[in-house]
């Protein structure tokens, strides 16, 4: 079994944060994004390889934390874009890859921006033991959200209806993106031969369910989707769980660090409250109140309250 794990997009909805980074090698805890899933499919030995798929713009920095990881699995396969509005869609990209890769066995495909709290080994036993595509399906508990994913209709735990973003949803149980298909549901030329939407894997799956059994594993553990800097900092906290990490070689002084907070090497805070913030490195921080935020590297904050803000790397806010 292969693996592949998306990371090719420009997270435009945490620009400045991830204006020049990759939101997966963003830090939660005491890793990132994208290693908690490295890591599980690495020491899974059912996974043979895992293309990492990104574009023109990361692939330098998913290079670099792939060699600096280690990691023996893991390679690169990059699509020749570099912005958004180039980008060939999820369909389109994975559909290229099976053919650049000549990928012809079973197929694991998880979006690296999953903050997912069940073992990826579960899914993949779930999916063995019914040798049909899988998809993982979480209950979001709100219509409203349910309106931002694939929305499922199960049967005996399989998927009997499957509507991409609907307008109005019937039910909250919908699709993650974590999948795992066989090797003849690889069906990725002929979906896009038929002029069908290459955006989003929901839509390939909705027209996938129509033409064989597709499977749902349900889990009740939390799952976070990384895209907004809500997401990402509800994330944090999940993995902080209330704790604060403070880097080893940070300087604080004078200083109240509540809930949720984390601190990375080389900044500098004096006279600061904060909860519930990121604060990357080589940052200096003085005589401030901060909540609900995310500071980017070698920023300078001096007498200012910020909530529910993104700042982006090198300001000044005095």
């Amino acid at each position: 079994m292969h693996a592949v794990v998306l990371a090719g997009g420009y997270a435009t909805r945490l620009w400045p944060i991830t204006r020049h980074r990759p939101k997966m090698l963003l830090p939660i805890g005491e890793t990132t994004v994208i290693d908690r899933i490295l890591k599980e499919l690495e020491g899974d030995d059912r996974i043979e390889h895992v293309y990492l798929s990104t574009n023109e713009s990361f692939a330098d920095d998913f290079e670099a934390h792939i060699d600096d990881r280690g990691y023996e699995k893991a390679s690169l396969s990059v699509e020749d874009t570099t912005a958004e509005s180039e980008k060939f869609g999820v369909i389109g990209a994975l559909s290229q890859l099976v053919e650049r890769e000549d990928v012809d066995d079973d197929l694991l495909v998880i979006a690296g921006d999953n903050l997912m709290g069940f073992d990826i080994a579960d899914f993949i036993d779930y999916f063995e033991a019914r040798e049909k595509p899988t998809l993982a399906a979480y209950d979001v508990g709100s219509r409203e959200k349910a309106t931002s994913y694939g929305l499922l209709a199960l049967e005996d735990e399989q998927v009997v209806d499957f509507q991409e973003k609907p307008d109005d949803p019937k039910s909250t149980l919908v699709s993650i993106a974590c999948y795992a298909f066989t090797a003849d549901s690889l069906r990725f030329r002929e979906y896009l031969d038929g002029d069908n939407n290459p955006d989003e894997p929901g839509w390939f799956v909705e027209w996938l369910q129509t033409r064989e059994s597709v499977y749902a594993y349900c889990f009740d553990e939390p799952w976070f989707d990384i895209g907004t800097p809500e997401s990402y900092l509800e994330a944090v906290a999940w993995a902080l769980d209330g704790d604060s990490i403070v880097h080893e070689d940070a300087t604080v002084i004078n200083s109240d660090i509540g809930e949720n907070v984390q601190i990375m090497a080389e900044a500098e805070l004096s006279d600061v409250t904060l909860s519930d913030t990121v604060v990357f490195s080589e940052t200096k921080l003085s005589d401030a109140t901060i909540t609900d935020s995310v500071i980017d590297e070698c920023v300078d904050i001096d007498g200012v309250s910020l909530d529910e803000s993104l700042v982006g790397p090198y300001s000044r806010l005095s």
